[in-house]
């Protein structure tokens, strides 16, 4: 199979940063980004994954990328981040927030305060604090572009689903806020909410499902490839993919 060109696809030219991108979604949407161009910096938690995308990437002739083993619960260093880009690059094109925990799948009165807290820290605030560090560089940017991974778990109340849904509603709340505050800018912030796909959180929430009745990550990612080029006018919006 021939390699695409990363010189001529629809992301050309443009920097991207893509958290949770050692599996699943983020590592798909890193591997479609690079095969379109893009100019890749990948955060994950865990360093062999990223290694293994790191591959995946230079060997389907992408530009090679830039690998940030980084726990988005440490926001300190989300802020040394935005500045260690800003003197390399001196913009963002596009960021996609993805990485997501699913906490604890049980009532309310039983979630324990850390459950809480980290699924707290990784859907919402690790999202802010990408925001506060990021949302200058992407200012810079001649078409910066946002895009953040939600869920109907947010839209709609389900038993023993609190702190997820919950996490996620804040989630969706805050960019749709966000994106009214930089739509004069040319920054175009949106949110896309995948659906069923085969990954690893959505094991653990249905461990009984047959994954080979999902659509698989790799699957979902002209949305995201749409949502990032520079051409998008969409701002605010939630791109339900289910």
């Amino acid at each position: 199979m021939t390699s695409p060109d990363s010189s001529t696809g629809r992301l050309a030219g443009r920097i991207a940063v893509i958290t949770g991108a050692s599996r699943g979604i983020g590592r798909a949407v890193a591997l479609r980004f690079a095969e379109e161009g893009a100019q890749t910096v990948l955060i994950a938690r865990t360093v062999g994954g990223l290694e293994e995308a790191d591959d995946l990437i230079r060997e389907r002739g992408g530009l090679p990328p830039v690998l940030v083993p980084l726990d988005l619960r440490e926001g300190d260093k989300i802020d040394e981040l935005g500045g260690v880009l800003y003197q390399r690059y001196g913009k963002l094109d596009i960021l996609v927030g993805n990485a997501g925990l699913l906490g604890s799948l049980s009532p309310v009165g039983h979630i324990e305060p850390k459950t809480w807290d980290d699924a707290l820290a990784v859907n919402l605030t690790a999202n802010y604090r990408l925001i506060r560090s990021f949302d200058p560089l992407l200012r810079q940017s001649e078409a910066g572009r946002a895009i953040f991974v939600t869920s109907g778990a947010g839209a709609k109340p389900a038993a023993f689903w609190g702190i997820y849904g919950a996490s996620k509603a804040g989630l969706d709340m805050l960019i749709k806020c966000y994106a009214e505050e930089v739509a004069r800018f040319g920054v175009k912030v949106n949110l896309i909410s995948p659906g069923p796909v085969r990954t690893k959180m959505r094991a653990q929430a249905f461990p009984g499902e047959d994954p080979l009745t999902l659509r698989a990550p790799d699957e979902v990612t002209d949305t995201f490839v749409e949502l990032a080029a520079a051409d998008c006018e969409a701002n605010g919006t939630i791109v339900s993919l289910s």
